[in-house]
């Protein structure tokens, strides 16, 4: 399968438009919606989520990942196979904890190949969706006969090693009005609570724990820590957003 990642929104043309490229290559593949609404602009906001949200995913699959600001620039434009799973999408980061998470060989190869015409600022479409389309039909780039196509790289030249395990900082905002932290769930010890300014969050196990309207923060289903209000919305709170910094008392 081809799940797909990207800062696109669901408005526009931009993801119908990947998805007919895909359709189209490999009409055969099945094609899953992950997020459309990743942080915009933001690679390293978006490389803790789909580093939480890629687990889960069969061997094999295939993850199209376009949060790319620097389209149509000097940065690279990548596959990585990491074990037994494939990453599609730019040198920014974005695939950092993809390789920092899951346990596996990592190969990485620089793509060369580009369509006639190809748009200077929408490789999602004229780049990166092809290229998804290829290694879900089987013609990856290890094959001898891609020379021209991919140029085999150190994956360790592709790795954000300053960046840290867990990010203090609010990196999403769902429907529900929930923020997701890019801290783990894992590395809250017992007691421990969040607190972003003057609010605290107590750690709660799920909504029923606390009263209608109460402020608290949970490990969400996909291990990453989430601020939210019982039968309300903690993006309404002031002064939370997207990057706002997080502190663990």
């Amino acid at each position: 399968m081809i799940i797909l990642f990207s800062d696109f929104g669901l408005e526009g043309p931009y993801i119908g438009q990947v998805k007919a490229v895909l359709h189209l290559k490999a009409p055969e593949t099945v094609v899953i919606d992950l997020f459309a609404d990743a942080p915009v602009y933001n690679p390293k906001a978006s490389a803790y989520l789909l580093g939480a949200y890629a687990k889960g995913f069969p061997q094999g699959s295939i993850f199209l990942s376009i949060v790319d600001p620097g389209v149509g620039s000097a940065r690279r434009a990548l596959v990585i196979r990491i074990a037994d799973q494939w990453y599609v999408g730019p040198d920014n980061g974005l695939a950092e904890f993809l390789m920092r998470w899951q346990k596996g060989a990592i190969e990485a190869w620089e793509i060369l190949w580009k369509p006639e015409n190809c748009s200077a600022s929408f490789h999602g479409r004229d780049v990166f969706s092809p290229v998804a389309a290829r290694l879900a039909v089987g013609d990856t780039p290890d094959l001898d006969k891609h020379e021209q196509d991919f140029r085999r790289i150190d994956s360790n030249t592709i790795r954000r090693p300053d960046w840290p395990d867990d990010l203090a900082k609010i990196i999403y905002f769902d429907r529900f009005g929930n923020a997701m932290t890019g801290i783990r769930a894992e590395v809250m010890k017992e007691g421990q609570t969040l607190r972003i300014d003057d609010y605290m969050f107590p750690v709660a196990q799920t909504f029923t724990d606390v009263d209608s309207g109460d402020m608290f923060c949970y490990a969400n289903a996909n291990g990453l820590m989430e601020i939210a209000v019982n039968k309300g919305r903690a993006k309404d709170i002031q002064g939370l957003t997207i990057g706002k910094g997080i502190s663990i008392n």
